[in-house]
C-alpha cells in the first residue's frame, strides 16, 4: 500500500481517538451526559451525528453497487429515505425532544415508553430493549464484517486483523467518550463522507469521454430504464424503506440530545442538505463509475468496491487514503452509535431497572462502558464467521425496528387516547409480522413473501392497526398519563 495513504489513515485514527479523549473529560461523570452527551448537542452536530450514524457502508459502498448493476431503478431506495428522513426530522424530532425530557427524563427509548405509558410492570422496557440487544448485536456485526474486508482488499491485511482495527479504534473512543464523543466523531466522519461523495463522482464524470446516456446504453440498455426489472409494486416496497426511520434507536436518539427544541429546524435543514448531497453522490459514484470502467475496460468484480476502485484509479495516495477512511468513517460511525445504544439499554432498562435501582451515575457510567466492550465482543464472534448471512440481516433489523418501533414512536407523540396495550400490542405484532413475512413457507407467484414485498409494508400496516383496535378495545390511559401529553403539547 502506498505510504501516502497509510499517513492519511494514521491521522484519521488519531483524529478520532483524539475526540473520544476530550468527550472524557466533557460529559461522562453522569449517566445523561454519557448517554445523551448531556442534552446539549448543536444542531449541526446533532444533524451530521443522525446523518453519518443513520448511513453506515451503504451509502459509499451498497447504493453505488447497486447504481452499478441495474442504473435509474436503483434509485428508488434513495428517494424513499430521503423523504422518510424529512418525515422524521418533521413529524418525530420535536416533540420526541420534549417528551423524552417531560417523561421523566428519559434517556433511552424503552425509558421513553416506559415512562410515556406508566408501565410499572417494565413490560414495555424489556420488550423493547430485548429486540434493540438481538437486532443491533447483529447490525454491529455486519458493519464489523464491512472494516474487515475493506482491510483486507485495499491494505493488503487479514480480513481477521481488519475485524480488531475496526472495531478497537471504534470501542476506544465509545468506551470513554461515551454519546458526545460517538456525536463528534460522526460530525466530522459526516463532513469526510460529504466531501468524499462529491469529490469522486465529480471527478470520474469530467474524465468521460462519451455522453453519460450513450455509454450506459452500450453497457446495458436497461440501466436508462427507472422501472429495471421491476414492477409498481417493487418501487413501493423500495421507497418503503423511508418507513424505518421513526423507528430507528440510534437515529430518534439524536432527536433526544439536541440543547433545544428551538434548534430543530436548523437541524433538519443541515441534515436533510446533508443527506440528499450524499445520496446524489453515491447515485453519481455508480453511475460514472459504470461509465468511466466500461469506457476504459476496467474490469470489475465485485461492484459495490466501484467508490474503492474510483479512489486509487483517480486520486493520489494521500486523498486515496482520505477516500478510503471515508468508507471506515461510514461504517464506524454507524457501529459507534449502535454499540452506545445496545450499551444504554443494557444499563438503564436492564442493570438499573432490575439488578441496582439506586446505583450512582459513576457506577452506571462503568456498567456503560462494560456493555459496550461486551457487545463489541460479541459482535466480533459473529464476524469470525465470513460466510454468515448477518449482512443479509441488516434490512431485516431495519424492518424489524421500522415495524415494532415506527408505529409506536408516532401514535405515542401525536394520538392522545393510545394506552400500554396498544403500545405492547403493536410492537409484537409489528415485529411479529415482519419475522413471519421472511420466515414464512407462503410464496406468492412462485416468490418468497419478502421478495414480493419488502415486510416492512405489512409489518407497520398492521402494529398501526393493532395500536388503534387494542387501545380502543381497552380502557383509557390514566389522568397522569393524558395530563403528561396536555403538558407537551402546550410545551410545543
Amino acid at each position: 500500500m502506498e505510504t501516502g495513504m497509510i499517513i492519511s489513515l494514521v491521522l484519521y485514527f488519531i483524529v478520532m481517538l483524539g475526540i473520544g479523549l476530550y468527550a472524557y473529560k466533557q460529559s461522562t461523570s453522569d449517566v445523561s451526559g454519557y448517554m445523551l452527551g448531556g442534552r446539549s448537542l448543536s444542531p449541526s452536530v446533532a444533524a451530521l451525528s443522525a446523518g453519518a450514524s443513520d448511513m453506515s457502508g451503504w451509502i459509499l459502498m451498497g447504493l453505488p453497487g447497486a447504481m452499478f448493476v441495474t442504473g435509474f431503478s436503483s434509485t428508488w431506495i434513495a428517494i424513499g429515505l430521503v423523504i422518510g428522513a424529512w418525515l422524521n426530522y418533521f413529524l418525530v424530532a420535536p416533540r420526541l425532544r420534549v417528551y423524552t425530557e417531560k417523561a421523566n427524563d428519559s434517556i433511552t427509548i424503552p425509558d421513553y415508553f416506559s415512562n410515556r405509558f406508566n408501565d410499572k410492570s417494565n413490560l414495555l422496557r424489556v420488550v423493547s430493549a430485548v429486540v434493540i440487544i438481538v437486532f443491533f448485536t447483529l447490525y454491529t456485526s455486519s458493519g464489523v464484517v464491512a472494516g474487515g474486508k475493506l482491510f483486507e482488499s485495499s491494505f493488503g491485511l487479514s480480513y481477521e486483523m481488519g475485524l480488531y482495527i475496526t472495531t478497537g479504534v471504534v470501542v476506544l473512543y465509545t468506551l470513554f467518550g461515551g454519546f458526545l464523543a460517538v456525536s463528534l466523531t460522526d460530525f466530522v466522519q459526516g463532513c469526510i463522507m460529504f466531501i468524499a461523495l462529491i469529490l469522486v463522482p465529480t471527478v470520474a464524470y469530467s474524465l468521460l469521454d462519451q455522453p453519460l446516456e450513450s455509454t450506459l446504453h452500450s453497457v446495458n440498455p436497461d440501466m436508462l430504464n427507472w422501472i429495471g426489472a421491476g414492477s409498481a409494486l417493487g418501487i413501493i416496497s423500495a421507497m418503503a424503506w423511508g418507513l424505518g426511520y421513526f423507528g430507528q434507536p440510534h437515529i430518534i436518539v439524536r432527536f433526544m440530545s439536541v440543547r433545544s427544541v428551538k434548534d430543530m429546524p436548523t437541524a433538519r435543514r443541515i441534515g436533510m442538505t446533508w443527506m440528499i448531497v450524499a445520496a446524489i453522490g453515491a447515485v453519481g459514484t455508480g453511475l460514472f463509475g459504470a461509465a468511466y470502467t466500461y469506457e476504459n475496460n476496467i474490469v470489475v468484480e465485485d461492484p459495490e468496491t466501484i467508490f474503492l476502485i474510483l479512489s486509487e484509479l483517480l486520486f493520489h495516495p494521500l486523498i486515496a487514503g482520505f477516500l478510503l477512511a471515508a468508507i471506515l468513517a461510514a461504517i464506524m460511525s454507524t457501529i459507534s452509535s449502535q454499540l452506545l445504544v445496545s450499551s444504554s439499554s443494557l444499563t438503564e432498562d436492564f442493570y438499573k431497572t432490575f439488578l441496582r435501582k439506586e446505583a450512582s451515575d459513576t457506577e452506571l457510567v462503568t456498567v456503560g462502558r462494560i456493555s459496550v466492550a461486551a457487545v463489541a465482543l460479541c459482535a466480533i464472534y459473529l464476524a469470525y464467521d465470513r460466510n454468515s448471512s448477518i449482512l443479509s440481516l441488516v434490512s431485516n433489523a431495519w424492518a424489524g425496528f421500522g415495524a415494532a418501533f415506527g408505529p409506536l414512536v408516532l401514535f405515542s407523540l401525536y394520538w392522545k387516547r393510545m394506552n400500554f396495550e396498544g403500545a405492547l400490542a403493536g410492537m409484537v405484532v409489528g415485529a411479529g409480522t415482519v419475522l413471519f413475512w421472511i420466515y414464512s413457507p407462503f410464496m406468492i407467484d412462485g416468490q418468497s413473501l419478502s421478495s414480493y414485498m419488502y415486510e416492512i409494508v405489512p409489518g407497520f400496516i398492521l402494529a398501526s392497526i393493532a395500536i388503534v383496535v387494542v387501545s380502543l378495545a381497552t380502557k383509557e390511559p390514566a389522568q397522569n398519563i393524558t395530563a403528561l401529553f396536555d403538558e407537551v403539547e402546550k410545551d410545543l
